[in-house]
């Protein structure tokens, strides 16, 4: 009984799972109306710090977020006033089941992958109105508890991401950055540097490909995640005014040059 009551439900997993991909697969990613984006907070690493820093955001906090979206799609044409609306839901209280590290492979990434789409659909409380299309889950910690994160990761199959942040106002600019990065990913968006070295990869990862002297660039491109400044350097944006989204990236997205 127990083996056929688990097989019902996995069957039932791989049906929604199944339906939302062919969605996203039907619908692709047009830019007719805006893209809603329920932002849920959590205490990442049970700190007060972490959580006091989480019971005082407010919607207000992700203004420059909704607004660098609003610029980057005017620079390609896209008519929406509001290309991508935020919403910030309740603080999460059950965290996301978290990608493997050690030693991952093809199949337990795609069984985690099962596993968080399934848990973004059955466990998180419903998000204000209106219904979104992109859910990311914000895991905050103490920055002198936690000097380094875990690495922050957005699904296209499902438009669900998992951004690993600080807990300081002061690197309010940076933790949007990184939701930025991740929310781009939601939708398609590649990766635009070197795995192995971090540094922006040429002429795609570079905010501006065709300025001479090619370093130092002033602006990193978002998906490449930082500024070169030289062909061994690069370093991280302080905050979205230090950022561009590039001709690549906008084309993945569905974004067009005028």
């Amino acid at each position: 009984m127990f083996r056929r009551i688990r097989i019902t439900v996995l069957l039932l997993l791989l049906l929604v799972i199944g339906l939302a991909a062919f969605r996203d697969k039907i619908y692709g990613t047009q830019w007719d109306a805006p893209y809603v984006i329920a932002l849920y907070p959590s205490n990442g690493d049970g700190s007060a710090v972490a959580e006091q820093y989480v019971s005082s955001l407010t919607l207000a906090d992700f203004t420059p977020l909704e607004k660098f979206f609003q610029d980057e799609a005017r620079e390609y044409g896209v008519s929406l006033d509001r290309p991508m609306q935020f919403t910030l839901a309740g603080q999460l209280r059950a965290l996301p089941p978290l990608p493997p590290t050690h030693s991952p492979n093809i199949a337990s990434v795609m069984l985690w992958s099962l596993h968080f789409r399934w848990w973004a659909w059955s466990t998180p409380p419903k998000p204000p109105a209106p219904t979104p299309r992109i859910r990311m889950f914000m895991l905050f910690y103490d920055p002198k508890l936690n000097s380094v994160l875990d690495h922050s990761t957005g699904l296209a199959k499902g438009r669900l991401g998992i951004a690993h942040l600080f807990a300081s106002k002061d690197l309010a600019g940076s933790n949007q950055t990184i939701i930025a990065h991740e929310l781009l990913h939601t939708l398609g968006a590649t990766d635009k540097y070197d795995l192995q070295t971090n540094q922006p990869r040429y002429p795609d990862g570079f905010a501006e490909p065709g300025t001479i002297p090619r370093y130092p660039q002033r602006f990193a491109e978002l998906m490449a995640g930082r500024i070169p400044v030289s062909a061994q350097e690069a370093k991280i944006p302080e905050s979205l005014k230090e950022v561009l989204i590039g001709p690549a990236t906008a084309a993945e997205i569905g974004w067009q040059k005028r």
